[in-house]
């Protein structure tokens, strides 16, 4: 054979194979993982993220932190991904998220060091997920939605969720309404529709405190009435929901009209009025005193629907055109001229309220009774807007409960169990996947640890502590950041949802494991620069880029 060297790869391709590109996939996920450790727990610290516009964003949530990251490296991606699908999925434990998959990689590190090969890793931690997955369900306490205490165990697990944010303080009124708001939706909920807490709307404004924060039993939409001469407030409102708008339309092509006498230029203007004005008697017709256009509204229209008596609305966001129609039984109208009774929803009251210094239109008493609203109230923005997301996870963790009626319990106390058990598990293991078991029960034992160490405790004796407690059996014992002590969690109501935990285990390990099994990466030079991968935490995110 030739000794000629073919070249397959173009010449601005750079490739990274063997071991040197496992170890840069590694620190590049662990560097990710080591940005939001901090922010793990109740004790956890606030990241700021800087845009290019400036604009910044105050926030602990695991999440947004992520989704704010500009990051380049491939695996670095794949670990934001990780928090990303946790998020869509259950809502909460996007930081735990994280946190896991880099130790689990930082764990296979040291295994790949002693000549194991990745495979073998992969194959072990597979075992290790399976029997976490196992703990976790026999561990799980079921809850009955028929119980006495039903309505307090999801205020427990709404209170854990927000234990960590900006509004802890506010956690015990917050998770009140919370727990009101997903028990609202649910109540009428057809059997073939799945419980989803997009239809809790959640409107921001600015003003008052965070403990103003209130359930609205109806819609809010963030918008005034378009004349002063509109009533302020409709009862027994007749609601006309438009798609059109309320406006001559306009030609798709340039026209122009030559007019000379001018009586034609007053016919033409009396023509466009009596057009305006028959879309006002369209909807005086209808028996409509209240419309809600998601186009614009004609001066003239307005002042005629004012004349008589019909309050409106104009230029709504289409998803708020989707929940008026859900929530009165209005049809949306796409012509004015095809308006009926028929179309007209209902609501006991239309009725416009200045909120801080804005207006906004409330809508209650509607058919559907479970209809709920948030109005989200903060000092500024930034903290109307850790408080939505507060508020975000918060509702999803009790949708999760509400779903799947199983709860365990938090402060470490299902990760010290799962490590306890998968020693247990790793001993009775041969060959070197007993490595990886083991190694995979030290990531898991790293949350409660990271938790001591972020309040400021001896993660040492922290975690002798918890070793004992589970060695004796006690699996609810975790540790108690207000006494700096393992306590009995259960006891202490530090409840979680357990659905989340799957969640967390699950998208972390698949991570872990995809990320090991790559073991050549071939990149384009003129793409993203990855500076060859970050040298290790503290690093940047992007490779050179400043």
């Amino acid at each position: 054979m030739s000794n000629v060297p073919v070249i397959v790869l173009r010449e601005d391709t750079e490739r990274t194979r063997g071991r040197d590109a496992q170890r840069n996939n590694i620190m590049a996920a662990i560097v990710i993982a080591e940005a939001v450790k901090s922010a793990l727990g109740p004790k956890g610290m606030d990241k700021m993220l800087v845009d290019g516009f400036g604009d910044i964003t105050v926030s602990n949530d695991g999440a947004t932190i992520l989704k704010e990251m500009d990051v380049a490296h491939p695996a670095a991606k794949m670990v934001i991904e990780v928090s990303k699908t946790v998020d869509d999925e259950v809502g909460d434990g996007t930081t735990t998220a994280a946190v896991l998959t880099g130790d689990l990689l930082k764990q296979a590190e040291t295994l790949l060091d002693q000549k194991i090969h990745p495979t073998t890793i992969i194959s072990g931690y597979r075992k290790a997920t399976e029997k976490a997955l196992e703990v976790i369900d026999n561990v799980a306490e079921k809850v009955d939605p028929a119980s006495k205490g039903y309505k307090k165990i999801l205020r427990d697990v709404a209170k854990t969720s927000m234990s960590s944010k900006f509004v802890s303080n506010y956690r015990d009124e917050l998770a009140k309404t919370v727990v009101d708001a997903v028990l609202a939706i649910n109540k009428d909920l057809p059997e073939n529709e799945e419980l989803n807490v997009e239809n809790i709307p959640r409107q921001k404004q600015v003003g008052m405190s965070v403990d103003r924060t209130e359930l609205v039993k109806g819609l809010v939409l963030d918008k005034e009435i378009v004349h002063a001469s509109m009533p302020k407030k409709v009862t027994s409102a007749k609601i006309a929901l438009l798609e059109c708008a309320l406006e001559v339309s306009k030609t798709e092509f340039d026209a122009k009209i030559s007019i000379s006498d001018p009586t034609s230029m007053q016919s033409f203007l009396d023509e466009e009025e009596r057009m305006l004005k028959s879309m006002v008697e369209k909807i005086v017709e209808s028996g409509a005193n209240v419309v809600i256009a998601q186009k614009g509204i004609d001066d003239v229209v307005q002042h005629y629907l004012a004349k008589n008596n019909i309050l409106a609305v104009r230029r709504i966001k289409k998803s708020d055109v989707e929940r008026v129609h859900k929530t009165t039984g209005a049809s949306i109208v796409s012509k004015i001229q095809n308006l009926t009774a028929d179309d007209l929803g209902k609501a006991k009251t239309v009725e416009q309220r200045t909120v801080a210094d804005d207006k906004m239109l409330f809508i209650e008493g509607t058919p559907k009774s479970s209809v709920v609203t948030l109005l989200v109230r903060g000092g500024t923005d930034h903290i109307v807007d850790e408080v939505d997301r507060a508020l975000n996870d918060a509702l999803h963790v009790v949708k999760d409960v509400v779903v799947h009626p199983y709860v365990t319990y938090g402060g470490g106390a299902l990760a010290s169990e799962i490590s306890h058990q998968l020693r247990e598990y790793a001993s009775k293991l041969e060959g070197r996947e007993q490595y990886a078991v083991n190694a995979f029960a030290d990531a898991v034992e790293s949350l409660p640890t990271t938790l001591a160490e972020n309040a400021g405790l001896d993660p040492i004796d922290v975690m002798v502590g918890l070793r004992k407690a589970h060695s004796d059996g006690q699996v609810t014992y975790g540790l108690n950041i207000d006494k700096g002590k393992p306590d009995d969690m259960k006891r202490a109501r530090v409840t979680e949802a357990a659905l989340v935990n799957r969640q967390v285990v699950m998208s972390a390990a698949e991570a872990a494991q995809m990320i090991l099994k790559i073991d050549d990466v071939i990149s384009v030079k003129g793409g993203p620069d990855m500076g060859g991968g970050p040298g290790g935490p503290g690093g940047d995110f992007g490779g050179d880029d400043e």
